[in-house]
């Protein structure tokens, strides 16, 4: 029977190399992810198989090798980004390379040479060497933070951890079309109220520019006083155009205490706390991470990643501070003996409904699917959350500019009839 020598990563990231007896290649990789592994490399052994593969028997696994950190990435791979439809694409496509049967090792090879674009395939030439070099893939892609986002880096090390990589791709395809499309229905939204917007403004600077000056110099040549209404768009007029550099100054000292705030770790945690909070946003917030932590979860629990180890990759996915300090005191809850439901349910972190669907999944035995069917109900409250909001914004941001635009002609009105008035009582 044919051997195969193989190079894969373990649940820790460790590298591990072993020789399978197999029919053929689709039945190693099988048997690779069979424990766990996220398998690199495959080859078949002939003359150039490497010694320690041929040392190897039936499947052992040899001594890990030591992972000698590569060189620092060059500035430009650190500044390096992409569109993210390209994302999306490499995203994809290497997803679909794996459930074919290559390697990892294979895949970003055939990408390298199919995705034409020159950037991306500068990417994907990087990430072939990294592995190479022995790193693992989830390293690598921390070489390229304005590519991919850490809950990308993350799921990615969730799927090497579980032996998973695959569906984790498939997974993150979901999230970046999810990403895409929200961003694309929001954009549609407010293209209506945008262009109203801007003929609102340019409406507005017609009436304070020409319009209300010449008012203000008849009625102060005919003795007339001017409404509250008038004096008050004045004086924002008078604000605006005498002191905008104020305006600018008192911005720019507010953005940057802002980040020398969230730059600590408490007003990191209390920020990302109060969007939590926030209408409508937070909800959006807080529904995608229950979606992803349920389908996350489940996914490692199926592919035999021990509980606390889950935990760990979850709260990284969260990308917020707050959910990952609250996740901490979960994860010493469950080391000090209680169920996972429980410790959640104590937090305050999660709804009533997720921890009593939880707790029956624990009960019964199939919490991998429990959760599977917590992630499928959240997403599609998510979905309902989105399309409403979506939905909400056109009237709000119209309603807001007729306020807006109301005023200003009320003034300038007030101001006309004012002067009418006063020009009818005159005495002659």
């Amino acid at each position: 029977m044919p051997q195969f020598s193989y190079r894969a990563r373990n649940a820790q990231g460790g590298l591990v190399e072993g020789v399978l007896d197999c029919p053929d290649r689709a039945v190693a990789i099988r048997q690779i992810e069979q424990l766990h592994y996220v398998p690199v490399r495959i080859e078949l052994i002939g003359a150039t198989a490497p010694p320690s593969a041929r040392s190897a028997k039936n499947g052992a696994v040899a001594p890990a090798k030591a992972n000698a950190p590569s060189a620092a990435p060059a500035a430009p791979t650190q500044k390096l980004t992409i569109p993210h439809n390209q994302l999306l694409i490499f995203t994809e496509q290497l997803g679909h390379l794996l459930k074919a049967g290559m390697t990892l090792d294979e895949g970003l090879s055939v990408l390298e040479k199919r995705l034409k674009q020159p950037r991306v395939q500068q990417m994907t030439h990087a990430l072939h060497q990294a592995l190479v070099d022995g790193r693992s893939f989830s390293q690598a892609l921390r070489d390229f933070p304005r590519v991919f986002p850490p809950i990308y880096v993350n799921l990615v090390a969730a799927g090497e951890a579980s032996g998973a990589l695959s569906d984790i791709l498939a997974r993150l395809v979901e999230h970046l079309m999810q990403a895409k499309n929200l961003r694309d229905r929001v954009q549609q939204a407010l293209i209506y109220p945008a262009f109203l917007a801007l003929a609102g403004i340019g409406l507005i600077t017609l009436f304070i520019t020409f319009m209300v000056p010449q008012l203000v110099g008849f009625m102060s040549q005919n003795g007339g006083a001017l409404p509250l209404p008038t004096q008050i768009l004045l004086g924002v007029n008078h604000l605006i155009t005498a002191y905008w550099w104020l305006g600018l100054v008192i911005a720019l000292g507010v953005a940057v205490a802002f980040r020398a705030f969230v730059r600590t770790d408490e007003g990191r945690i209390g920020w990302d706390r109060f969007r939590l909070l926030i209408p409508g946003y937070g909800r959006v917030i807080r529904h995608r991470y229950y979606a992803q932590f349920s389908r996350t979860l489940g996914t490692l629990m199926e592919n035999g990643v021990p509980l606390l180890r889950a935990i760990d990759l979850v709260s990284e996915i969260a990308g917020n501070r707050y959910l990952e300090v609250k996740m901490t005191e979960v994860r010493r809850s469950v080391i000090d003996g209680a169920t996972l439901s429980t410790a959640l349910t104590a937090q305050k972190l999660f709804p009533d409904l997720l921890t009593d669907m939880m707790a029956v999944g624990e009960q019964t035995g199939r919490f991998a699917q429990t959760m599977q069917t917590i992630a499928d109900v959240y997403e599609r409250e998510l979905d309902r959350t989105v399309k409403t909001i979506s939905a909400l914004i056109p009237p709000v941001i119209i309603v807001l500019i007729a306020l807006v635009v109301g005023f200003v002609v009320y003034s300038i009105l007030s101001a006309v009839f004012e002067m009418t008035h006063s020009l009818q009582v005159r005495p002659t």
